[in-house]
């Protein structure tokens, strides 16, 4: 072949010449580097301004709480209040009636002079108080007011403040609940005594509140909360919120294992932007925002820059096509085929008749395809024959251990004697083996499986000279389904060895099955003696013989190889309490029918 064919034929050369007219790549990396750059500057300027943003409400908020703060010292240090509280239960009623006016008046002129103060309510006990405003000492009686989770608080801080989550006045008189606040409570305290005298109530305008963190925009949806230290929800502009955690263990660790200002999560795989601030009284202000609302100006930036990319690169794309067909066709050819094989198709053969690499790698294809397909058919054979012969030695295996323990209760009932129970078990045994040989295949339906197993405990029950209730729970047309030989059995006799012999007693041997969704259920269980941690764990995690058994083994072989991957046993056993077998099957392979 000539020098000029070779190199025309060749793969590289076809990608060269592509290459030579791909202008795009030029004008792709010039767009995005300009699209990095501002992107990162508009990301820079977004987020200083909703840190700034943000800065600004927590102000906002702390200097309300510092005006609930300081009108919660003035009250709690005014010593004509203090007397007041403290002497009104031993005055004259007349004294009494002109302390509740004096206190009424205080407390509406300490409201009146504070914007952000919407009401005061002092407590002396369940029963007494004052307050400014629309208190209502009717609504204070019908509470249980002593065992109120703040009053409480408040008690055990003695003196200290206590900040409480927004919500619903239940002090006030113009309606149920009608006055939305934030509670900062404390005990009050003689100073003479230092005793506790009430409870001091400062409720700060909920309204204003909610309204400064609600009209403070962050991006489209965005929105901000308060929380405490512990991650509750103190202040939200939806009240069903407040008082709970903060919804998602993401943005709980950032509130309170993080000390930074700001940061990223990701909930539902959705990108979020968070902003936070503290707090005059210790909690923290903290908004939130999906991060692509804080970045939509770049969105439109980027868009613009493909339009302009797009329009340049139109030619090269054009030109690019013509050239990559010639490419690619073979590529795709050799791609389709190897997807069809990937799917289970071997009979897919590539049809790619140029003579470059392509080609070559055509015919090799098809060439592997051709030895994989008379490969797998002699594994498929070997696999097939391999695996009658395992079912096979199973069923040798467990049919001789089976008439071992049957012939030895026999043996037993003679040396002791029992002719007369021994000629019933022989009779039993004759009964069991017409049974189980009457049948043809390796398979039989669970009622034949019963059935045997009916007549086996008719044995065991001669050699020990014990009851052993056979309880069936089957479910209607389950009876019919296809198992092993004696895949139940084993798990009868060990119930009656293993359960009840070691405790020289009867029992009660249930087997239940149900069919769910893709499989059936069988379990048997017993109330015999049961099994300790140890014993359950050695038997669960062990493999092979020596451990399980040869009739657990039989149990897990079988499983395997007749039916589908996910088909399990699982034991589960306490002592004293007895031992249930769990055995899910999944749908039947085509094996051994």
């Amino acid at each position: 072949m000539p020098l000029f064919d070779r190199i025309k034929n060749r793969f590289a050369t076809k990608m060269i010449l592509a290459f030579l007219f791909i202008i795009l790549i030029p004008t792709t990396l010039s767009g995005l580097s300009f699209y990095l750059e501002s992107s990162a500057l508009v990301k820079k300027n977004v987020r200083a301004s909703a840190l700034q943003l943000t800065k600004q409400t927590a102000d906002s908020l702390s200097s309300i709480f510092n005006a609930g703060s300081d009108t919660s010292d003035l009250i709690y240090s005014d010593l004509i209040i203090q007397q007041s509280v403290n002497h009104y239960k031993s005055s004259p009623l007349s004294i009494q009636v002109e302390l509740s006016q004096d206190m009424a008046a205080r407390l509406n002129h300490v409201v009146f002079s504070s914007s952000f103060v919407r009401s005061i309510n002092i407590v002396k006990d369940g029963s007494l108080g004052w307050g400014s405003g629309t208190f209502s000492s009717v609504k204070l009686k019908r509470m249980d007011f002593n065992n109120l989770a703040w009053v409480k608080d408040s008690r055990e801080k003695d003196g200290e403040l206590v900040w409480n989550g927004l919500r619903r006045d239940p002090f006030s008189g113009g309606g149920e609940n009608t006055d939305l606040v934030l509670p900062i409570s404390r005990a009050m305290k003689d100073f003479q005594s230092l005793n506790q005298i009430g409870i001091l109530l400062v409720n700060l305008n909920g309204k204003t509140i909610v309204d400064t963190i609600s009209q403070v925009k962050l991006g489209e949806t965005g929105s901000y909360m308060v929380v405490n230290r512990q991650g509750v929800i103190m202040i939200d502009p939806d009240l069903s919120k407040v008082g709970q955690v903060v919804p998602t263990r993401e943005l709980y660790d950032q509130i309170v294992m993080n000390d930074a200002s700001e940061f990223e999560i990701t909930i539902k795989d959705t990108q979020y932007y968070g902003v936070k601030q503290l707090l005059s009284n210790g909690w923290i202000l903290v908004g939130t925002v999906p991060a692509s609302e804080i970045i939509g100006a770049l969105d439109k930036l980027h868009s613009r820059i493909l339009l302009t990319s797009a329009g340049f690169a139109m030619i090269a794309v054009i030109i690019g096509l013509i050239i990559a067909k010639l490419v690619t066709n073979p590529i795709k050819q050799l791609t389709i085929g190897m997807r069809k094989v990937q799917q289970g198709d071997l009979k897919v053969r590539t049809q790619v008749k140029s003579s470059d690499e392509f080609g070559l790698m055509s015919r090799n294809f098809n060439k592997m395809l051709n030895e994989i397909e008379q490969l797998m058919t002699r594994v498929s054979e070997e696999e097939r024959q391999k695996m009658e012969a395992e079912i096979k030695a199973i069923t040798y295996r467990i049919h001789p251990h089976f008439l071992y323990n049957t012939l030895s209760t026999l043996r037993w009932l003679i040396r002791s004697g029992e002719k007369d129970r021994a000629d019933q078990g022989l009779a039993a045994l004759t009964r069991l083996l017409q049974a189980n040989m009457g049948k043809n295949g390796q398979l039989i339906t669970l009622a034949e499986e019963l059935e045997i197993i009916e007549k086996y405990l008719a044995i065991l029950e001669m050699r020990y000279d014990h009851k052993y209730e056979l309880v069936l729970d089957i479910e209607l047309g389950i009876k019919q389904f296809k198992i092993p030989r004696m895949l139940l059995q084993p798990l009868v006799e060990n119930a009656v060895f293993h359960g009840f012999v070691p405790l020289n007693r009867g029992g009660t041997i249930k087997i239940a099955s149900v069919k769910e969704p893709g499989e059936i259920r069988i379990i048997v269980e017993d109330d015999g003696a049961g099994m300790t941690p140890k014993q359950l764990r050695e038997l669960t995690t062990a493999s092979g013989q020596k451990k399980t058994g040869i009739g657990l083994k039989h149990i897990s072989d079988s499983l395997r190889l007749y039916y589908d991957d996910g088909s399990t046993m699982t034991v589960d056993s306490e002592v004293g309490k007895g031992t249930q077998i769990l055995i899910a099957i999944r749908f039947p392979k085509e094996v051994g029918k």
